[in-house]
């Protein structure tokens, strides 16, 4: 599966924290979970960072788009 959602990427690291922390994996293996976790750590903060950029966008009333704090939310 080429495309791996958020969810699928945050299981497959859990799942590499579980083995590590119960320290019965060969050295070599370790270490190459262990970089296998580093670059999903990597992958999960870039999506995280993507999301958190789209969520504070807002389109103000002539369709221009800007950043949240950029803006005041005016309720009234």
């Amino acid at each position: 599966m080429a495309n791996k959602t958020f969810e699928d990427n945050l299981n497959e690291l859990e799942n590499i924290v579980i083995e590590l922390e119960k320290g019965d994996v060969p050295l070599e293996e370790a270490m190459k979970k262990f970089q296998k976790g580093i670059d999903l750590s990597n992958t999960l903060e870039k999506t995280l960072k993507s999301a958190e950029k789209t969520l504070t966008k807002v389109m103000t009333d002539d369709n221009e788009e800007k950043n949240l704090d950029e803006t005041s939310l005016n309720l009234e």
